[in-house]
Parts: structure tokens; sequence; C-alpha cells
């Protein structure tokens, strides 16, 4: 990674129809760029979705890639988020083996320190539900990988900007 180069939160509202997201992934494979994360949800306009991407890389690439965005035809909207006040969260469900007394113990007391939640229960497995920031989420599962993590499901983030003196993203 050059120095320059760092993780930006792109936020963009796109036509909720079918081929709009094979359209944005298809200009970053066609121009080399990657996305560490996406997500897509619909807003609370179904005829609209909330597609949230992480990319890393310098200004110049992040400007052109917002600059590509914002010509697609199904795009109203494009935000990079990375420097502005927002909220922005991740949620990770992880399957782990559970198979002592002991291990039960310390998962739960794990869980409880970070807020999450023990959402199934087998005799030798716990699956964890956990939402949080990137930072909360990456020290849970570096403090449960001793333990053995069996599978494990990762969202990547979503982001929206905070409730400044009126100001909303659409």
């Amino acid at each position: 990674m050059r120095g320059d180069d760092r993780k930006h939160i792109i936020s963009v509202l796109v036509e909720n129809h079918p081929g709009a997201l094979a359209r944005i992934v298809e200009l970053f494979s066609a121009r080399g760029y990657n996305i560490e994360s996406l997500n897509v949800g619909q807003t609370e306009d179904p005829t609209i979705s909330r597609l949230t991407m992480v990319a890393q890389g310098d200004e110049h690439t992040i400007e052109q890639i917002v600059k590509q965005l914002r010509r697609l035809v199904d795009v109203f909207k494009v935000r990079d988020l990375t420097d502005k006040k927002k909220l922005d969260r991740e949620l990770l469900i992880v399957r782990l083996s559970a198979d002592t007394s002991e291990k039960k113990n310390e998962l739960m007391r794990i869980a409880s320190v970070f807020g999450a939640q023990i959402v199934d229960i087998s005799q030798d497995t716990y699956t964890l539900e956990l939402t949080g920031d990137e930072d909360q989420i990456d020290a849970f599962i570096e403090l449960i990988k001793p333990m053995g993590i069996k599978e494990m499901a990762r969202t990547g983030r979503v982001a929206m900007v905070r409730a400044l003196h009126g100001e909303t993203f659409s």
C-alpha cells in the first residue's frame, strides 16, 4: 500500500432495478479498481437502493471513481463519506467451536464484553452475532480466533451521514 492510499467509504443512491448493480461493478472491473466491500439495500423509497462500498486508493483514484459513478444513468447521487461525520456499522455472524465448558464460558464472557448475541447453539458450537464499527469487529475476531472459527460471514460497512442541522444524503 502506498502512503497516500487509504480506505474510502463511498455511498451511492441508485435506481432499484435489475442491472444497476452490475453496471457499477463493471465500471470498477473495467478500470481495474478493487471493491473491498459492497452492500446494497433498499432505502425508505422502494424504487431507490443505497449502495455502500469501501475502496482503497489515493485521492485522485477515488475522485475518478466518484466521477465515473456519477456518469451512470442509474445513479442519482454519489458521496465519499470518508471525511464526513457518519454512522457506519458492520454485521458479523460467526460459528465457533464450543466443545468444552471452558470455551463456552470464555465465549459468553467475550460476547458480553463486546455486546455480541449468541444466536444459535449446538452441542459443540456457538453462533454469535455482532454489530459494530470496523475496529470493533476486527478486535472481536482477533480475540475469538484461538477458539476455533468454523464459519464466518461479515457484511462489510453500511454507512450514512449523521444528521447535522438537517443535512441528509438524498
